[in-house]
């Protein structure tokens, strides 16, 4: 899998955090990006390239499988596993009228069935394929998938300072954090968005933030401004966005940047998108540092997994379904889902 090779503008589109200088200088240019477009590159963020090649080159042997041969691991009641291309459709602009162009692998955390972190939604064992499918599969998607669990604690961090929150806040709140990871691949078939067809539809994040690695292909666009703009793949970098939750959360204070992916003629693109949200059962109410008698409250208390959910059913015509399979006693318990733009 080719490293990021796209020239680089004079002036990137969005700010670059350096992870290697001081906590409070970096955490400055991470609010200079979340009050605004809520997407920022970071550099010297502690992956390496190795770990991130390695399970490119992994997600890429499994999507050049059969049909057959994919669906072995075909996306099971636990939300774990394949999605085929048209399984999806992002946009909530209603500017979409073909399926995402894409499709995908969903991995979480090792969860054991059985156990009682299981019980809960958004939980359970990983499916994979069988090793003399694709080799080193498993391990390759692990040890990314752990790295990026370590840079998401360091950028809660930043984040944290940003918000003038102690460093350590979200420290308690991602012990069992929710990690979805989802190496995608978006088909060569060309974006028109004239027509409404999208390698993947106009779009916010759900979660707290997004880790993203990309191949040397360009295609994201961030809407600024009323504006669609190109965010490049960078050479050693990954971009960073937030969520919906996080928007939430900071009550308005940080941005969730609606974007999408639009492919260009003859070009597949791959990427691996890494969701990190906070434990299932942390209850998400506007931060004290983000609250005041001129900027109270805008929304009442909810939980991080009440919240997901409430989202997930959206975009998955079948997500509720595979979840009521789990049984009664896995059903999610708490404040009702609460819908916000």
């Amino acid at each position: 899998m080719a490293v990021p090779t796209t020239p680089e503008p004079a002036e990137p589109p969005v700010p670059v955090v350096d992870m290697a200088v001081n906590e409070e200088e970096a955490a400055r240019t991470v609010r200079e990006a979340c009050e605004t477009t809520g997407f920022f590159y970071v550099k010297n963020h502690g992956i390496a390239e190795d770990l991130m090649n390695k399970q490119f080159a992994v997600a890429k042997q499994f999507f050049d499988l059969s049909t057959e041969k994919k669906e072995t691991i075909k996306v099971n009641k636990y939300y774990r596993g394949w999605t085929p291309m048209n399984d999806e459709k992002l946009s909530i602009l209603g500017d979409q009228k073909a399926p995402d162009q894409k499709e995908g692998l969903y991995i979480g955390r090792e969860v054991a069935e059985g156990s009682e972190e299981n019980k809960l939604p958004l939980h359970g064992p990983n499916n994979w394929p069988a090793e003399s499918l694709v080799p080193g599969y498993r391990e390759a998607m692990m040890n990314y998938h752990q790295a990026c669990i370590d840079c998401t604690r360091r950028i809660n961090r930043l984040i944290a300072l940003a918000l003038d929150l102690p460093a350590t806040f979200f420290d308690d709140d991602f012990t069992h954090l929710i990690a979805s990871m989802r190496p995608l691949h978006y088909s060569a078939v060309v974006s028109n968005p004239e027509q409404g067809i999208f390698g993947a539809g106009a779009h916010t994040d759900y979660g707290m933030l997004t880790i993203l690695a990309t191949d040397d292909k360009p295609g994201l666009q961030v809407l600024m401004g009323g504006k669609w703009v190109d965010i490049p793949p960078k050479e050693g970098h990954l971009i960073i966005n937030l969520g919906d939750m996080l928007h939430r959360w900071s009550n308005g204070r940080f941005h969730s940047g609606m974007h999408r992916v639009v492919i260009h003629k003859g070009q597949e693109r791959y990427s691996t998108a890494f969701f990190a949200e906070p434990n299932f059962k942390t209850v998400i109410a506007p931060l004290p540092t983000c609250v005041s008698e001129a900027n109270p409250a805008k929304w009442p208390p909810t939980t991080s997994g009440e919240y997901l959910l409430s989202k997930y059913g959206v975009t998955h015509s079948t997500y509720m379904e595979r979840q009521k399979e789990k049984g009664a006693d896995q059903q999610c318990t708490g404040p009702a889902p609460i819908a916000v733009n």
